[in-house]
């Protein structure tokens, strides 16, 4: 499995961005895919999760509300849809796969999102 993140750059505090991740190999229909972000001098977190196979979404608290993860299995890509962007939202996202929330198998190699105040 590989995958491929894009859509990062640099907006005002306020502002939308999404994000894109294109799955490519062998993509497995029950797996989660999922959206993590590490912000300099910090640990890596998690953002968000789907799965291929159901509707079901989960969110980090911190951006509930705002963000909103998608899917087009048709063309194995996941979509992170974030809205009313945050100084605190900066930080490199990454996409991953994996059965569940303790295993993520599969990283893409991340995409820079800054956000000015």
């Amino acid at each position: 499995v590989q995958l491929q993140a894009s859509g990062g750059g640099l907006v005002q505090a306020g502002d939308s961005l999404r994000l894109s991740c294109a799955a490519s190999g062998r993509t497995l229909r029950p797996y989660l895919m999922g959206w993590f972000r590490q912000a300099p001098g910090k640990e890596r977190e998690f953002v968000a999760a789907i799965r291929w196979s159901s509707d079901s979404t989960y969110y980090a608290d911190s951006v509930k509300g705002r963000f909103t993860i998608s899917r087009d299995n048709a063309k194995s890509t996941v979509f992170l849809q974030m809205n009313s962007l945050k100084p605190e939202d900066t930080a490199v996202y990454y996409c991953a796969t994996g059965p569940n929330f303790g295993s993520w198998n599969y990283w893409g190699q991340g995409t820079l999102v800054t956000v000015s105040s």
